[in-house]
């Protein structure tokens, strides 16, 4: 029998949105792990804002949209917000309801650079690792560090030299600047717009470009990114910050005692 196609739909819903997400998804045991990592930021969260005046979006929903941004490589927070208002799934993982509007996507953004600082997101990351579940697969015997280049948000023609001297570029919204036949480096040049930023190569035959270099302590058993930090575009960095991170390593769970054995007597005489 040919089922009707009906265009229009009911009016109301009996269904529960946790009832339509499946019992092992993954997202499920990532969402438990995340409310708990959560719970134990509530105080931080409460001195992050005023005891009056208009509520603002809860810190906890903006980390969860956070990390769905992340988890599904969604490339803008307005295409973000667009999933979150259709997909069941990215409502229930940030805890809206089916009825409850979804938050601009610029307000999404301000909110979410002003509650994302270091503290903040080091805690988060803290309070995730010190999980039971989560302690359980980490070990401070099985890790590495990575590093790797972030662009800066600095364009070329912004490194000058220190001194004043050479031409600027040509008038206009983004004049052009001869290069050729001009050395530049960190000691003589600094950019005008980014002065954090270092001119760095990864490797023989690369470009130069300003950077800054990102590192993650990587747990190598189980794939996790146990802590991360940027520095400076130095020589000097990647071994630096694989000094400090390595210190950071937790103890994770107990070490498996050793067998001994007692050694046979020698048949010889």
């Amino acid at each position: 029998m040919r089922g009707e196609d009906r265009t229009s739909g009911t009016l109301f819903s009996y269904v529960d949105i946790e009832g339509r997400i499946p019992a092992r998804h993954p997202l499920r045991a990532m969402r438990r792990l995340t409310n708990a990592a959560l719970a134990n930021l509530d105080g931080a969260f409460s001195a992050l804002y005023e005891g009056c005046g208009r509520p603002s979006i809860p810190p906890e929903r903006l980390l969860r949209a956070t990390l769905l941004q992340l988890l599904y490589s969604i490339r803008s927070e307005r295409q973000l917000v667009e999933r979150i208002e259709f997909d069941l799934l990215f409502r229930w993982f940030v805890g809206l309801s089916i009825d409850e509007k979804v938050f601009d996507a610029s307000t999404f953004s301000k909110n979410r650079d002003r509650l994302l600082t270091q503290e903040i997101a080091q805690g988060f990351l803290s309070s995730l690792l010190g999980l039971p579940e989560v302690k359980g697969l980490l070990s401070a015997e099985h890790f590495s560090v990575d590093g790797t280049l972030l662009k800066a948000f600095a364009s070329m023609k912004s490194f000058r030299p220190k001194d004043g001297s050479g031409e600027p570029p040509s008038p206009g919204r983004n004049g052009e600047a001869d290069f050729r036949k001009t050395k530049r480096s960190n000691e003589t040049h600094i950019s005008t717009t980014d002065k954090d930023a270092r001119l760095f190569r990864k490797g023989d035959g690369q470009e130069s470009r300003l950077s800054y270099l990102g590192h993650a302590l990587m747990e190598n058993r189980n794939g996790l990114v146990v802590a991360a930090e940027a520095t400076l575009a130095t020589g000097k960095a990647e071994r630096e910050a694989a000094a400090a991170l390595s210190e950071r390593l937790p103890e994770g769970p107990p070490s498996a005692p050793t067998r001994t054995t007692t050694p046979r007597p020698s048949s010889k005489a």
